[in-house]
């Protein structure tokens, strides 16, 4: 591994890098929003598992995922190629990614027990490659640029392709199952995912090409325990890790629920897509006005207003019940607070990694992100298993009619527990302090390579 200072130097352009990199961002989001939109309604309604495998499935394999994280992490900041650091892993993991995004939406008719082992390799494997392609993308930003405005846009942009990818998928993926595969939802959901896959791989393929890290770096050889040493102290990235859990915690829950809940709750599976597509588009508008707002504020004040606004769509939605027009305003107010939100936090998660370098000498940019993702990957494991934990408590029975106290278990997963952890993460988060101490360690960071 090595010790690094940022010395920026020109290449790429940044309209080319900010386009290469949003592109990543894309890509994950045609295979990742299929995940959190469709998986578990895929597994119950149609792969034919009960809500209490599914649970036990998502907690097991992301746990086992997560340990995966750290280890990319670690892979990361010993790497050293002519491509850089970060940037080789979305050549390499590009194909793995889409392959087994295509063999996770295939069921085999190879029996119950079978089926269930399938699942568990193919859903493991999915997320390993999803670690190789995704962990990059977040450390390899500080790499891109020195500059806090820059990293705000790049942040920007990469969530305007993500909130693209996520409305692509949304809005297209019924109808194409319906297209694609006629009275065999089996087949159009796999031959939809054939689609999204193929694209995909070819997006990692453009971000490779159009990225380059260029902050250089000051290479001095570190140990792994050294590297540690990054973490001791550094009190914004515990605060900013903790908040992880609840902050993605509450949009795995809303995700995962969302066909349940208008499907049985609203009797409309046809506003699944319309709903989805709000969530995944609306978005937009909060991560473009990003930037500017986050010029003029600290970037924690723009967190607690833009999850204020997530928290009162929640709260519509919930007085709103099953009345359409109260759902799809709520929708459109959680949407625009969150896609605020998700923005400036993509932006304020390099900040820390700076924080630890400046505390201790040692950038750590890898390991970092990669702890960032399991926390990530642990809440959307938790989400998943209480999601199922609570529709086996409601008697939830795939394809029938629903008891109350199912229809009760739904609504709990898509809103009230969605708005109970927006709430803890505006706790959590009202404890961090980098904002204003960071153009100084920035300025500090700069000179100590001067200074070498």
């Amino acid at each position: 591994m090595e010790s690094t200072t940022a010395l920026e130097h020109k290449g790429i352009s940044k309209w080319r890098q900010r386009i290469g990199y949003g592109s990543a961002d894309l890509a994950c989001n045609l295979i990742w929003q299929m995940i959190t939109l469709y998986l578990m309604y895929f597994y119950t309604d149609i792969f034919g598992l009960a809500a209490v495998q599914v649970s036990v499935l998502f907690l097991v394999t992301r746990v086992v995922d997560g340990v995966a994280d750290v280890l990319m992490g670690i892979l990361i900041d010993r790497t050293n190629t002519k491509w850089g650091k970060s940037r080789p892993y979305f050549l390499l993991g590009a194909i793995p990614f889409g392959l087994l995004a295509i063999l996770a939406f295939y069921v085999p008719d190879i029996g119950p027990a079978g089926k269930l082992i399938y699942a568990y390799i193919t859903y493991l494997g999915l997320s390993l490659a999803y670690t190789m392609v995704n962990i990059p993308m977040a450390s390899i930003l500080p790499s891109l640029t020195s500059d806090t405005n820059e990293r705000t846009i790049l942040a920007t942009v990469r969530m305007i392709f993500s909130f693209v990818g996520a409305t692509i998928v949304s809005v297209m993926t019924l109808p194409l199952v319906g297209w694609l595969g006629g009275d065999s939802k089996a087949q159009g959901f796999f031959w939809t995912m054939v689609i999204f896959a193929v694209v995909g791989t070819l997006l990692f393929f453009f971000t490779f090409r159009n990225v380059e890290e260029k902050v250089k770096m000051k290479l001095e050889k570190v140990t792994v325990k050294q590297t540690f040493s990054a973490l001791k102290g550094n009190k914004p990235w515990y605060i900013f890790a903790v908040n992880i859990l609840f902050m993605w915690g509450s949009f795995f829950f809303m995700q995962g629920s969302l066909i349940y809940y208008y499907t049985y709750n609203v009797g409309r599976p046809d506003l699944a897509a319309v709903v989805a597509g709000i969530g995944s588009l609306v978005p937009m508008v909060g991560t473009i006005i990003t930037p500017a707002i986050s010029g003029r504020m600290l970037k924690r004040t723009v967190f607690m207003i833009a999850s204020v606004v997530n928290l009162l769509g929640f709260v519509i939605m919930i007085w709103a019940n099953v009345n359409v027009t109260g759902l799809l305003i709520g929708a459109v107010v959680a949407a625009l607070g969150h896609g605020l939100r998700q923005s400036i936090y993509f932006s304020m998660q390099a900040d820390p990694v700076d924080y630890g370098e400046w505390k201790s000498g040692v950038s750590a940019a890898g390991i970092l992100s990669a702890i960032n993702g399991f926390i990530g990957k642990v809440a959307m494991a938790v989400a998943g298993a209480i999601s199922g934990i609570v529709l086996t408590w409601g008697h939830y029975a795939a394809n029938e009619t629903q008891t109350t106290n199912a229809l009760l278990a739904i609504k709990l997963n898509y809103l009230v527990i969605p708005a109970i952890l927006v709430v803890f993460s505006m706790i959590i988060m009202s404890f961090y302090k980098l904002d204003k101490l960071y153009p100084e360690i920035r300025k500090e960071l700069d000179a100590r390579l001067l200074e070498d």
